[in-house]
Order: C-alpha cells, then sequence, then structure tokens
C-alpha cells in the first residue's frame, strides 16, 4: 500500500468506510433540504425532508431523471440521498451494522466495490424495470427514486454468498433472514422501490462470487475502491451544477 498501511489500518476493518457513509449522506441530505425543503404539514414522512426538487439537484434516479433528462450517472449518486429523516436513519442503521460484517468476511476494499457497484445495479433495474415492466405490481421503481438501501441489500448478498462459498449454514441463514425482512417491508410498506433492493441483492451476490472472498485482498482492489468512490464523487458535482441549470 506505499506506506499507507498503518494509517488505512488506524482507520479500522473498514477502512473508516461506515463513518464516511454516514457522514456524507448526511451532508448531501442537508445540502439538498437547504436548496429545497419538502412542504410542511406531512408527518414524519415529510418533517425536516428535503423536497424532489432539492434530491434532483444532488443526483434522484429514476426513469425520469435517467431517461427523459439523460442523468445516466445519477446510478452513481442516487444511493447517497435519502427521502426523509426516518429513510435516512434506518439506512444508516442498517449500513453501520451490515458493512463492517461484510469488510471483515472481504476486506475493506472489496466492501466498498460491493457497495458501490451494487447501488448501480439496483438503480438500473429500479429504473428500466419500472419504466419497461410496471406492470408487474407491488415491486414498485419507475420515476423517481434515492436510498442507500439498494447497496445494503447489495451487502446482504455478499453475506449469502460468503454463507455459500465457505458452507457456513449460520452466515446463510442470517442473509436469509434480512432478505426476508427487506422483501416483506417492501411488499407491506408503500412507495419502497423493490426493484433497487432486488437488483441490489443480486448484484452484491455476483460482484461477492466475481471477487470471492476465499482468496486475499489485492491493490488492484483497493484502487477500484477509490476509483469508484472518486466517479461518485464526480458524479454528484455533475448532477448539482447541471441540476441547477435546469431546475434553475
Amino acid at each position: 500500500m506505499w506506506g499507507f498501511a498503518p494509517v488505512l489500518t488506524r482507520l479500522g476493518r473498514d477502512m473508516g468506510f461506515v463513518p464516511f457513509v454516514i457522514t456524507s449522506c448526511v451532508v448531501l441530505y442537508i445540502g439538498a433540504f437547504l436548496i429545497s425543503p419538502a412542504p410542511a404539514g406531512g408527518g414524519i414522512f415529510t418533517f425536516l425532508s428535503p423536497s424532489r426538487k432539492g434530491n434532483f439537484i444532488f443526483g434522484m434516479s429514476g426513469g425520469i431523471p435517467v431517461l427523459e433528462f439523460g442523468r445516466w450517472w445519477t446510478v452513481l449518486t442516487a444511493g447517497w440521498l435519502h427521502g426523509g429523516l426516518l429513510h435516512i436513519a434506518l439506512n444508516m442503521m442498517s449500513v453501520r451494522n451490515i458493512a463492517p460484517l461484510v469488510a471483515e468476511f472481504y476486506g475493506a476494499s472489496r466492501m466498498i466495490i460491493i457497495y458501490v457497484v451494487s447501488g448501480v445495479v439496483g438503480f438500473t433495474a429500479s429504473t428500466l424495470g419500472g419504466s419497461f415492466l410496471g406492470m408487474i405490481p407491488f415491486i414498485g421503481g419507475g420515476g423517481f427514486t434515492v436510498g442507500a438501501s439498494a447497496s445494503i441489500t447489495g451487502l446482504i448478498g455478499a453475506i449469502w454468498f460468503y454463507g455459500h462459498r465457505t458452507g457456513s449454514g449460520a452466515v446463510s441463514e442470517q442473509a436469509r433472514m434480512w432478505v426476508i425482512t427487506f422483501l416483506i417491508m417492501g411488499f407491506m410498506i408503500s412507495g419502497i422501490d423493490n426493484w433497487a433492493h432486488i437488483g441490489g441483492l443480486a448484484g452484491g451476490y455476483f460482484c461477492a462470487k466475481f471477487l470471492d472472498p476465499l482468496y486475499p485482498e489485492r491493490l488492484d482492489h483497493f484502487l477500484v475502491a477509490i476509483g469508484l468512490l472518486a466517479l461518485t464523487a464526480i458524479a454528484i458535482v455533475v448532477s448539482v451544477i447541471t441540476g441547477l441549470q435546469t431546475l434553475g
């Protein structure tokens, strides 16, 4: 690691990624709210929440931003945005609980790759599935979508693959329980993007299969992880610049 290994070790097993995700999501949430707060009076789901305009500017994804406005890079950015206080609180608690376990199984670099790739696959599935397969009931997706849950289900998919790869029934069972919980919530609560969840789960599982946890991490994993985070940061900047130009 060119002498950086001791510094990265001090950041923790996850290389400081969990606090980075939480801080970044909170900052973007506040930024979107300050640009355009949601109207008052919608109860807990809209209290101190950014409006759709605010999230659009920062990189909300879905059929309308991607297919109508050509904002294809939002499949990278939408996972860092949230629609309400409860939404961001639940997702950040999930990241805090699940990401360190994936970092333990795969290493921090591969965990970051799985997290980012799962979000991209999840929001791509949401955009395409919701736009062209909208006749399928209860799955959702489509017009506008945000949230870290696509990446979170990807981490769960990686844990599920780890259980299969290592023959650990306990790990596989825990992953199955998380998957069932996400699916039950998705089909019982309106407005949840099940396309993103299913896509993220599949993305995480197959990405983990490609990265194979039984082999040690390599330097190229670290470089790819940093590259994906850099691309995400660039995509957010592009979203803000073009979003402000589009919506004024």
